[in-house]
C-alpha cells in the first residue's frame, strides 16, 4: 500500500525497485520560492504528500539562492516569500522545511558544490540548464546560471535524501546527481518525476522537433514567468473560469492540453471524480479515451475543469 502510494501520478520512477527500498526515507523537492505560486505547482505538492502518506519525510527545500540566480528577485524578497509558500503548502501536507540560505551558509555544502562540478563536464551542465525553464542559448548572459544545476545537485548530497521529487523538467538535474553520486560513491538519489501542466497558452511551434522532451516541457510548462499562460491559486473563481475557457484545448487531443492536464494529473488524482457528459471519471485514461474519440468535448472539458478548479482552490483558501 505503501508504494502505491509513493507511485501513483507518476510520470517516471527511477527506479522502482530503489523506491521499494527506500520506503520511510528520506525525500525532497526544491523550489523557487514566487508567491503567488500556480496550479502547476499543485501537481508535484500533492505528490509530496503522497509521500508523506506513504512514511517518507519530506524536505521542502526554498531555493532562496537559485531563485536569485535565475533572476527571480532579491534573496531578502525570495525569502518573504518563501514565507507565504510555507504558510499555503502546510494545508496540504505535512512537510518539512529547509531554507536553502541555511545551506549556503555552510563551507561544507560549497564543498560539495566544488567536487560535484569537478565529477561532470560542462556541456553536462549546460544540457542541464533547462531545469531553470530556459532555453540553453539563454543561460549564459551572466555565468553564475551555469552554477544552478550544479547547486541543485549539491542540494541532493547536502540534504541526504533517498528520492528527489520533481516535474519531468528535473529529469536532467537528477540524472546529473544519479551520475554524479557513482563517481563520488555517494548515495545515488531515486528520481520520481511528476507530469507537467502546459502553459494555458499552449506550445506554439516548438521551433524544430529537435529538442528532447524534457527541454520542450520546460520551456512551455505553465509558468509565472509567462502569466498570460497561468491560473494563480490566488485568482478570483471569475478569474480562474475566464482562463480556462481561453485555453488552448484542441478537439481529440490530449498531447499539451493543458485543460486536459489539469483534469488528468490534478483534478482526479487529487480532488475526486469529474463528471462531464453524463459519465463520471474516476480515471484519467478513461477521460483520455472518450476525449480522443469525441465523446467528451473541449466545451464540456472545459466546464468540468473550470469548476472543479475553483472548488478545489477555495478549499486551500
Amino acid at each position: 500500500m505503501a508504494y502505491e502510494l509513493a507511485a501513483r501520478n507518476a510520470a517516471e520512477i527511477i527506479t522502482e525497485e530503489e523506491l521499494r527500498q527506500r520506503l520511510g526515507g528520506r525525500a525532497y523537492v526544491g523550489y523557487e520560492p514566487i508567491w503567488p505560486i500556480h496550479v502547476g505547482w499543485l501537481v508535484w505538492l500533492y505528490k509530496a504528500k503522497d509521500l508523506a502518506e506513504a512514511g517518507f519525510e519530506v524536505v521542502l527545500l526554498e531555493a532562496v539562492w537559485h531563485a536569485w540566480i535565475n533572476d527571480k528577485g532579491g534573496l531578502e524578497e525570495v525569502r518573504r516569500h518563501a514565507e507565504s509558500i510555507r504558510s499555503f503548502a502546510s494545508k496540504i501536507g505535512n512537510f518539512k522545511f529547509k531554507d536553502g540560505a541555511e545551506l549556503a551558509a555552510d563551507p561544507r555544502y560549497w564543498e560539495i558544490v566544488v567536487k560535484t562540478a569537478k565529477a561532470t563536464s560542462l556541456a553536462r551542465v549546460r544540457r542541464a540548464t533547462p531545469i531553470m525553464g530556459r532555453r540553453q542559448e539563454e543561460v549564459e548572459v551572466d555565468f553564475s546560471k551555469l552554477l544552478y544545476p550544479v547547486m541543485q545537485v549539491a542540494d541532493i548530497f547536502y540534504l541526504d535524501v533517498d528520492v528527489a521529487l520533481g516535474g519531468m523538467d528535473q529529469r536532467r538535474a537528477h540524472m546529473l546527481a544519479r551520475d554524479v553520486a557513482e563517481k563520488l560513491g555517494l548515495k545515488k538519489p531515486t528520481s520520481i518525476h511528476t507530469p507537467i501542466i502546459t502553459s494555458l497558452s499552449g506550445v506554439g511551434r516548438m521551433e524544430g522537433t529537435s529538442r528532447e522532451i524534457d527541454e520542450v516541457l520546460a520551456i512551455y510548462k505553465m509558468s509565472k514567468s509567462r502569466p498570460e499562460g497561468a491560473i494563480y491559486v490566488t485568482d478570483s473563481p471569475d478569474d480562474v473560469s475566464k482562463k480556462v475557457w481561453a485555453a488552448y484545448c484542441p478537439p481529440r487531443s490530449v498531447e499539451f492540453n493543458p485543460v486536459y492536464e489539469l483534469a488528468a494529473y490534478l483534478l482526479i488524482p487529487y480532488h475526486g471524480p469529474l463528471e462531464m457528459g453524463g459519465r463520471r471519471y474516476e480515471e484519467a485514461k478513461a477521460l483520455k479515451a472518450d476525449y480522443e474519440s469525441g465523446a467528451v468535448s473541449p466545451q464540456a472539458l472545459k466546464q468540468a475543469v473550470a469548476d472543479a478548479l475553483i472548488d478545489l482552490l477555495a478549499k486551500l483558501k
